[in-house]
């Protein structure tokens, strides 16, 4: 009989052991959820350092259980429509068409403007597809709480429940909202959220960016985080839910003594229309007064001009037909537009549109759940690259976008990527 080598099972038990007790307490291998939920939520106007300068903990608690970005950075112009849209979409605002918070489609012969419920609320402005849709035509609930494109039936699809923009419903009570669609039915309850906060865009924009006021609003907002977190650690399906809070731009300081004015520059005659908002403007010439337009806004200091054919490639715009045809911005700081309508004190506080490669353009993301890495700080990112990065997290077949996993695959767990 062959005798039996105890000290060769003992030591391959031990093994095992060991093994077993490392996967399960490593949290890049430790089992994932198979049905996992996405709760994404979005502070207008966060700048990636405002939980520098303000106690925002509950954002810190999320990046040690998850991830942060150093900063991600928003798409051209860095306004609040378009931005909101790239997100949901993962394309470029040139290649979704909501090119401006107001803009001009010459081929429906119709304006588009944040404040006009009738375009907002109409698809055909709405290209790309949004995450929502995507998860939507393959069988997943959705839900969107004022998220920017979500109240259009883009392709012909809404989320499964979405709401009217109300820009008074009160903070708590989305929180409350929020959780009680986790709480629904199994066949009921969104695998995907979107939700939205319009601050602290509006106090970055009324009292600068290192205000006291800021920090107050951001601090206060980190609160609802604090309080949605605490009621999401008590359902049952908490290690299901992966959650992202993140930002759709930044904010920089502006003064009244860094102003330029288009009347000093040009005719009104020159021009068929001009649109925008400070810091971000588009003219269509009258008929041969192109040059005169760009050549004339070229002689301004510390302004950026363009025909819409020439802008810099790294901003990705220019060849959407909304696009006007010329296009202009400041320097960081600066800002623009007519006498008629703005004086000096209009240019005080803060504003967002600039080239986004300021880095006070670039807006927080922060993000934990069964999906992604313990701890880990992840490098800047473009914001077109979250809408892959959901897609797999809900295993969804992801629409062509300009954002790629590989961007940003490096947040979640290596478990996560097997099956690519």
């Amino acid at each position: 009989m062959k005798k039996i080598n105890w000290v060769h099972i003992i030591i391959s038990t031990i093994l095992i052991i060991t093994v077993f007790w490392s996967c399960s307490s490593n949290p890049y291998v430790h089992k994932i959820p198979k049905e996992q939920y996405v709760v994404m939520l979005s502070l207008d106007g966060c700048r990636w350092d405002y939980p520098q300068m303000a106690d925002m903990h509950n954002l810190e608690s999320i990046a040690r259980s998850g991830v942060k970005l150093e900063s991600l950075q928003p798409c051209f112009p860095s306004k609040t429509f378009p931005n909101h849209y790239s997100m949901a979409t993962g394309l470029y605002p040139d290649h979704h068409g909501i090119v401006q918070n107001s803009f001009y489609d010459p081929e429906m012969d119709a304006y588009y403007k944040i404040s006009d419920r009738e375009a907002v609320e109409n698809g055909e402005f709405y290209g790309g597809e949004p995450i929502w849709v995507t998860a939507e035509q393959q069988g997943l609930k959705t839900a969107s709480f004022f998220w920017v494109g979500s109240e259009a039936p883009v392709q012909g699809v809404y989320p499964s429940r979405w709401k009217v923009y109300d820009h008074h419903f009160p903070y708590a009570a989305r929180v409350d909202t929020v959780i009680a669609w986790l709480q629904l039915p199994k066949k009921e309850r969104p695998r995907l959220i979107t939700w939205y906060y319009p601050e602290p865009d509006g106090v970055g924009h009324e009292y600068s960016p290192e205000s006291q006021e800021v920090i107050d609003k951001v601090e206060y907002l980190d609160s609802l985080v604090g309080d949605f977190l605490n009621k999401l650690s008590q359902l049952p399906i908490a290690d299901q839910v992966n959650v992202i809070v993140t930002s759709d731009h930044g904010m920089a300081r502006i003064s009244g003594d860094k102003a330029i004015y288009f009347d000093d520059y040009l005719q009104t005659t020159w021009l068929d229309t001009s649109l925008g908002s400070n810091p971000v403007w588009m003219f269509d010439a009258a008929e041969g007064f192109e040059d005169s337009v760009y050549l004339n806004l070229k002689k301004a200091q510390h302004l950026q001009v363009w025909k819409k054919d020439s802008i810099p490639a790294n901003l990705h715009y220019g060849n959407n037909s909304r696009v006007m045809d010329v296009v202009a911005t400041p320097d960081i700081n600066w800002s623009i537009g007519w006498r008629a309508n703005e004086l000096p004190a209009d240019f005080l506080g803060g504003t967002h549109g600039y080239d986004p490669h300021y880095k006070d353009m670039h807006a927080i993301f922060y993000a934990s759940g069964p999906a992604f890495k313990i701890g880990y700080v992840h490098p800047t990112v473009e914001n077109v690259n979250i809408y892959p990065l959901i897609a797999k997290i809900l295993d969804l077949k992801p629409a062509e976008t300009d954002g790629k996993l590989e961007n940003v695959q490096r947040m979640l767990k290596p478990k996560m990527l097997l099956n690519d």
